[in-house]
């Protein structure tokens, strides 16, 4: 019998990545085929993403594929949360593909709360208050005109499978990250969009996980020589990830990457004012599950720092580096404003020690141990909130997705958090998504 391929494509805000699956034995296979770079580009001082290198990127790995001759049955598409484009009536983009981390959203928040509180905001959709969240976006593209000639709304992996389909799709967990999305109907919350002047016209039929939306069209079967199904997987990579939990029960989980996502998967929403306080999100998941999460800043702040550091420092330098700095105990709130798209994120870390009359890190091994042991209090912290609002108590922490591998940062999560921490899988963005294929 021939062996099935599944192809996931893993793009994160760093880095993307082409991880064929199949099976052996009734186990899942991962190998990764493809892995590329990514990043927001400044452009004329708006930080956007490369659309147009990100897809040449994804056909430079579906093109690797056939030339190790394991072509994919399917293959679906992840990213990150509330990005999008928009596309005029031809179907073609509108300006560029904006990133989460510009600053433009500063203007539309206090208008958008103008009109509708907070409170109601959470109430309705049971999206923690965040800067970048598609609500704020997407009221600024209002405010400034870009959204006057929209047809279609489209998330960011929708769009990408829309250039290799030429169909267009809003799958619902990533959908879910927009703060437009009503937390009890699962569905758009028009009332809302009414209420902001937006165009609900925009946005089309929310589809499950699964759903399969066609093959290549010509064009792309030409470049990459062969067509295979394109399925939207749960294109959120956080509802991806969790579905690779290790655990029958209720988990309690830690995607850790760029992002820290800690939090629980269940069947209800929770949109209470304590939940609302202690600034906990309700997104999507498979079959129509809730996570109800926390964002933390995660190792973005690692990721940053080795830059400044020119990367003369590995991943597990910085560990190395940190163990000899034990005993340093400076800390810092990590999702505080100042480390979200810092000039520096070492001063930025720096900076904060200072103006909280701790201890200054001066050498690698203490600035790196600051931002371990602050994470790890940031899970600490999140912990004693999710058990508080839901009444539950959790005797360990599933850890999945790459930051799984720090191992010292894994000893300081069960050391401030007192619960057991099981680690793995590492590629668990890559095996939900194909476990939805």
């Amino acid at each position: 019998m021939e062996k099935k391929y599944f192809l996931a494509i893993d793009i994160g805000a760093s880095s993307g990545r082409h991880i064929l699956g199949s099976v052996e034995n009734g186990k899942m296979i991962l190998e990764e085929v493809h892995r590329f770079k990514n990043g927001p580009v400044d452009k004329n001082g708006t930080l956007v993403w490369d659309v147009d290198g990100l897809f040449s990127s994804i056909i430079e790995g579906l093109i690797k594929c056939k030339e190790l001759g394991k072509i994919p049955y399917s293959m679906g598409i992840d990213t990150w949360g509330v990005d999008y484009a928009l596309l005029d009536g031809e179907d073609k983009i509108i300006g560029d593909v904006i990133s989460y981390r510009d600053s433009r959203t500063e203007k539309s928040i206090p208008e958008v709360h103008k009109i509708v509180s907070q409170e109601t905001v959470y109430n309705r959709t049971g999206v923690q208050k965040q800067v970048f969240n598609t609500i704020y976006q997407i009221f600024e593209d209002k405010m400034s005109g870009r959204i006057k000639n929209a047809k279609s709304f489209l998330m960011m992996p929708d769009y990408l499978m829309y250039l290799l389909t030429g169909v267009k799709n809003n799958e619902y967990t990533n959908a879910s990250t927009t703060g437009l999305l009503n937390a009890k109907t699962r569905d758009w919350d028009y009332e809302l969009l009414d209420t902001l002047g937006i165009d609900k016209n925009l946005f089309g039929s929310l589809t499950q996980p699964g759903t399969v939306l066609g093959g290549f069209s010509k064009e792309i079967q030409e470049k990459v020589g062969f067509n295979s199904l394109v399925c939207a997987p749960a294109t959120h990579d956080t509802a991806s990830a969790v579905m690779s939990v290790p655990c029958l029960e209720m988990p309690l989980y830690i995607s850790s990457g760029t992002w820290s996502l800690i939090g629980i998967e269940t069947s209800q929403e929770i949109t209470s004012d304590e939940a609302n306080k202690a600034g906990y999100s309700n997104e999507g998941g498979f079959n129509k599950s809730v996570r109800f999460l926390k964002n933390i800043m995660g190792l973005w702040m690692i990721q940053n720092i080795k830059k400044e550091y020119n990367d003369k420092y590995s991943f597990t330098d910085f560990v190395d580096e940190a163990k000899k700095a034990i005993g340093f105990e400076s800390m810092v709130d990590v999702n505080d404003h100042s480390f979200y798209a810092p000039k520096s994120m070492i001063q930025a870390v720096k900076d904060y020690c200072k103006s909280t009359n701790q201890q200054v890190p001066e050498t690698v091994g203490e600035i790196v141990l600051c931002v371990y042991r602050s994470l790890a209090n940031s899970y600490r912290e999140a912990v004693i909130d999710v058990e508080n609002i839901t009444g539950k108590k959790f005797d360990k922490i599933n850890i999945v997705g790459g930051g799984c591998q720090n191992v010292l940062l894994n000893e300081l999560t069960a050391e401030f958090t007192g619960k057991k921490v099981v680690t793995g899988p590492i590629e668990a963005t890559a095996t939900g998504n194909i476990l939805s294929q």
